[in-house]
């Protein structure tokens, strides 16, 4: 058995920095358990979704653990685009966001892994949703980063920061936004969320 915890974002710390205004960033190729889906955050499917990708990550983690390559579950991540993968996507009706939910996962995680986990919890009798979840690999390269503190709905005034911060670098959005996420929404008032906005540039 092994002594020590994996910790990705200890281990990786220069990736999840929280400034108070932009900074860049270079982020490398990670691997995530996904799941996507299409509509408001509030909705029943994003709910649906979300539980089966916390259920399929946990799973995972425990028969790893037992296996004798324990890791902490990494915080929950979401990308989000619009109908032409805009990074405006903010600006459109909320039932048509797109969205991707990830959990950063060890490389050591292989597909198998995650076939097991859902065939057991499967015979369980767990939702259908954890069919869903995929296993990917996400490269962004170059990134500008900002950490955002305060409701979700105000994310587009630090958005807007980061744009012009990328403008002044000669360097223009690309891909999809990109959302990190330090508060549970839960426990936490909106006007203390924490959560850090990345968005890949070239």
């Amino acid at each position: 058995m092994t002594s020590t915890k994996l910790a990705l974002y200890k281990l990786h710390q220069n990736e999840y920095i929280t400034p108070k205004t932009p900074k860049l960033v270079e982020t490398k190729p990670a691997q995530y358990l996904t799941v996507t889906g299409r509509g408001e955050p509030a909705s029943e499917a994003f709910s649906a979704k979300l539980g089966a990708l916390y259920t399929v990550t946990f799973t995972i983690k425990m028969a790893k653990k037992f296996a004798g390559q324990d890791y902490a579950v990494c915080k929950l991540e979401g990308l989000w685009w619009g109908t032409k993968k805009k990074s405006d996507f903010f600006q459109e009706p909320k039932n048509a966001w797109n969205w991707k939910l990830i959990i950063r996962t060890p490389d050591f995680i292989t597909q198998d892994d995650l076939s097991v986990a859902v065939s057991q919890l499967l015979k369980k009798g767990k939702s259908a949703e954890v069919r869903e979840v995929k296993l990917e690999t996400i490269d962004e390269g170059l990134c500008v980063q900002m950490l955002h503190v305060g409701p979700y709905d105000k994310e587009s005034e630090t958005i807007a920061m980061m744009k012009a911060f990328a403008k002044q670098q000669r360097l223009s959005f690309h891909g999809l936004h990109h959302e990190i996420y330090l508060s549970d929404p839960r426990r936490v008032v909106p006007e203390r969320l924490r959560a850090i906005l990345r968005h890949p540039v070239r």
